[in-house]
């Protein structure tokens, strides 16, 4: 094959779908962080309102999905062609 022929290879990733890959590990980073949650003040005794707080049942996973689909927006982003 001549080089006349031969195309030119373009990276199969962007500098702009980098970027949305690093916002998208650090939402999903900060999920599993508010998810781990506080810890009890007395390790014997059960609290329920920490175990089971309003950010640990449902924000955390909603910013784990979000930073799912974010991940999948940027994996799938086509980068504009200049030519």
């Amino acid at each position: 094959m001549s080089d006349k022929n031969q195309k030119k290879l373009e990276p199969l990733f962007t500098k702009d779908n980098y970027i949305w890959m690093g916002i998208g590990v650090a939402i999903i980073a900060l999920g599993m962080f508010l998810m781990s949650g506080g810890k009890n003040q007395d390790p014997n005794v059960f609290d329920y309102n920490v175990v089971y707080s309003t950010t640990r049942i449902t924000v955390a996973p909603i910013l784990i999905i979000a930073g799912l689909l974010i991940e999948v927006f940027a994996i799938f982003k086509k980068s504009k062609v200049s030519e």
